[in-house]
């Protein structure tokens, strides 16, 4: 029988609330940070998929989550579609040749950098409880398409923008390609074993409504109409963090199955705007899990309140800090775990 977290994403409104952390697997545990100091750079764990499934599993073991999440990255996609990729310390990832410079006809395809993960997947589905739900992912077009035109990260997305105003035809032959490479991906994911999968939009929330709908709404849409077509009965949750208002939009035409909210939407807006019966995830401030203590609590329980007549998969808004201890995150699922619709 499927469990907790699938059937909910599957659209039953469970009495019990499934829940999952992003960011689960990470630098908060020190069953990570031993792992990954004996294996150097991010990339290195990443790519040494005993070790990445070994990070997968280790927050299903010391606090049984729900749903696995895949450790991988999202820039995993543009380094297979030919872009070097490497993590500098304090300075996040670095991207070359960005695509301001160069022409994506310029890169050469390397589709091998995707088998490692989906070995990943198949070694962790292997090892998972049956009542735990696998999660592959991948980065949406926007979001990927940012680091592929600037190189990195920034905070406003200027470059990337910029050029998608300027040379619309030429954004839009990125935009395609990495919808192309990004549902291969997830087929392979699923292939391999992943139960239900995630598409994160990390940068949505920088987009004007008219480029929202261009840039954010239609590549996911594509997405998930080549992917059904594919694998129809798969899951696909949809987070395009700081859509704000446009969020519902999001939800009705991407065509996903549940959709991610963010920390700055309040649970009982998105309850009464989002498609009734559509199952929602999140949406908990990372910072109310770092913080502990009452306020954690009378938070954590605002959100299971507003989301109670819909199926909802309790998760932060976005990924678990670094410093959060471990355990207000006992704390919080002691308080999501006892509660009943």
């Amino acid at each position: 029988m499927p469990g907790l977290l699938l059937r909910t994403l599957s659209g039953e409104n469970m009495a019990e609330r499934p829940v999952w952390l992003m960011r689960q697997a990470g630098r908060y545990l020190p069953e990570y940070r031993a792992l990954r100091a004996s294996k150097g750079g991010f990339l290195n764990l990443v790519y040494d998929s005993e070790a990445a499934a070994e990070i997968t599993l280790q927050p299903i073991r010391r606090f049984g989550f729900d749903g696995a999440i895949l450790f991988s990255d999202i820039l995993i996609v543009p380094y297979a579609m030919g872009q070097d990729l490497e993590f500098l310390v304090g300075e996040g990832p670095h991207m070359s040749p960005r695509l301001l410079d160069a022409a994506l006809t310029s890169l050469t395809a390397v589709p091998g950098r995707l088998s490692p993960i989906y070995e990943t997947v198949r070694l962790v589905k292997a090892a998972l409880p049956g009542d735990k739900t696998m999660l592959g992912f991948a980065g949406s077009p926007w979001t990927i398409a940012t680091y592929m035109v600037a190189g990195e990260g920034s905070r406003d997305q200027h470059d990337t923008r910029a050029l998608a105003y300027r040379d619309p035809a030429g954004f839009q032959a990125i935009i395609d390609a990495i919808v192309g490479v990004t549902v291969e991906y997830l087929i392979g994911q699923i292939q391999a074993g992943a139960e239900a999968v995630q598409l994160f939009d990390s940068w949505a929330g920088s987009l004007a409504p008219s480029e929202f709908e261009r840039w954010v709404i239609a590549p996911n849409a594509a997405i998930v109409r080549q992917l059904k077509a594919k694998i129809p009965n798969v899951p696909i949750i949809g987070f395009p963090k700081g859509a704000g208002e446009k969020l519902g939009a999001y939800a009705r035409e991407t065509g996903v199955d549940a959709i991610g909210v963010d920390e700055t939407i309040d649970p009982v807006w998105a309850a009464r705007e989002l498609p009734p019966g559509m199952p929602v995830q999140g949406n908990l401030d990372p910072l109310l899990l770092l913080a502990g203590g009452e306020e954690l609590d009378r938070q954590a329980l605002r959100v299971l309140e507003a989301f109670a007549d819909r199926p909802h998969v309790f998760n932060l808004g976005h990924g678990i800090g670094q410093t959060t201890p471990i355990e207000h995150v006992e704390q919080l699922l002691a308080l999501v775990r006892s509660w009943k619709r």
